[in-house]
């Protein structure tokens, strides 16, 4: 379900970027900013304020991934941190037969593989690390 939504932080000075217009754009995101902006241990954190280009190879084209969040903890580590699904961090399912629900599921795994080896890219050039978060790092998963 989409969740857009506008995210005010406890401690403003720690966000870089405006802090008055942070979007999320799931309730997951929503969590993870709020754990970024109470988290003692990020100094600095921010919302879509890092693009990297990537070729998308459905297309072929470059386009721009806005990373969800760039976060920065005490012992001088910088992270990129994408939230999504479990489900769409692994490759579809093949069904038996090429449904649509396959096909578009199939181009959105390529397209976000395309951006996650960017970013990974982006990150190793800068000594920063790449992350993905899913269900089970937000403690939502059924124990």
């Amino acid at each position: 379900m989409f969740h857009k939504r506008f995210y005010k932080p406890i401690f403003p000075e720690k966000y870089a970027g405006d802090p008055t217009n942070i979007i999320m754009r799931s309730s997951w995101e929503t969590m993870f900013a709020s754990w970024c902006d109470k988290n003692p241990s990020v100094i600095k954190w921010s919302s879509e304020e890092t693009i990297v280009p990537y070729r998308c190879p459905t297309d072929g084209k470059i386009h721009r991934y806005f990373v969800d969040f760039k976060i920065t903890v005490k012992e001088g580590k910088t992270f990129l941190v994408e939230v999504k699904p479990e489900k769409q961090t692994l490759p579809p399912v093949y069904p038996g037969k090429r449904t649509q629900r396959y096909l578009t599921e199939s181009l959105i795994f390529m397209k976000n593989q395309a951006k996650w080896d960017a970013a990974k890219n982006y990150c190793k050039d800068r000594g920063w690390e790449f992350k993905i978060i899913t269900e089970k790092e937000l403690g939502l998963t059924p124990k």
